[in-house]
């Protein structure tokens, strides 16, 4: 549903959505995330199929997710989503979930840049697309995400993953969905067991490739039950991307 600042969409939470305690996945609300924003830019005429065609597409660049809860089976939610400032090539996507009561259960900010897909560089957004979708300037997250978050010397933890077909995008790029699970798959199972991931703060810096080998590290912080993240290219000094993560007692 679409307002003159912004748009809502509702879901329902699903059997396969659900980890073993019937609650909502991180990457699940991530999904969620990007449906919306799809569903949101297919309501002002701008089809991603339509702009893959012209092979043009959003890139997230940036982004962080603060969830107080997750949902849990059968709920009803709504994102409410909306964008707060634009510059020439990329703007915020900002994110509010809310319960079947209207309550807030998360919230989300993402910067995001328009894509030129075959020649691998940003572009001007399309004025149509600026002015259909105007812009609220009202954040969900008052919070600096372009700031740098330095990549990992060693680690506590690391896992190995090569990238498959289904990890990509209709970019073809690795989907930003699959970082945040080689994220959680190295944090220690007593922690994802017991914990459930309260806030991820994360950069995209490089693209993985189908075939690559990436490596997930992981490194826990002076803060309690707090991890600093690289993703990189096995064999090289390919930073893919960066993140921190918070984690809380159910």
């Amino acid at each position: 549903m679409i307002f003159d600042n912004y748009f809502d969409r509702q879901f329902e939470l699903r059997y396969f959505e659900m980890n073993k305690l019937g609650s909502a996945t991180p990457t699940i609300m991530l999904a969620l995330l990007e449906e919306t924003a799809a569903d949101h830019t297919h309501s002002i005429g701008y089809n991603l199929f339509d702009l893959l065609d012209e092979n043009i597409g959003w890139i997230l660049v940036s982004g962080k997710l603060q969830m107080d809860r997750y949902p849990s089976y059968k709920e009803k939610i709504t994102i409410r989503t909306w964008l707060s400032s634009y510059s020439s090539i990329k703007g915020y996507r900002e994110n509010i979930i809310f319960d079947e009561h209207h309550n807030i259960i998360g919230r989300a900010k993402g910067l995001w840049v328009f894509f030129d897909i075959e020649k691998r560089r940003p572009i001007p957004i399309f004025n149509e697309i600026k002015e259909k979708w105007s812009y609220f300037n009202k954040e969900a997250i008052y919070t600096d995400i372009k700031k740098k978050i330095e990549p990992l010397d060693f680690a506590d933890y690391t896992n190995h993953f090569r990238v498959n077909r289904y990890d990509t995008d209709m970019n073809k790029h690795v989907n930003n969905i699959r970082y945040l699970q080689w994220v959680i798959e190295s944090i220690p199972e007593d922690i994802t067991d017991n914990y459930f991931l309260h806030e991820i703060d994360g950069r995209f810096i490089t693209e993985a490739q189908y075939g690559d080998t990436v490596l997930s590290l992981t490194k826990e912080l002076e803060t309690k039950n707090s991890f600093a993240h690289t993703i990189k290219i096995e064999g090289s000094n390919r930073v893919c991307a960066s993140a921190k993560t918070i984690w809380k007692a159910y």
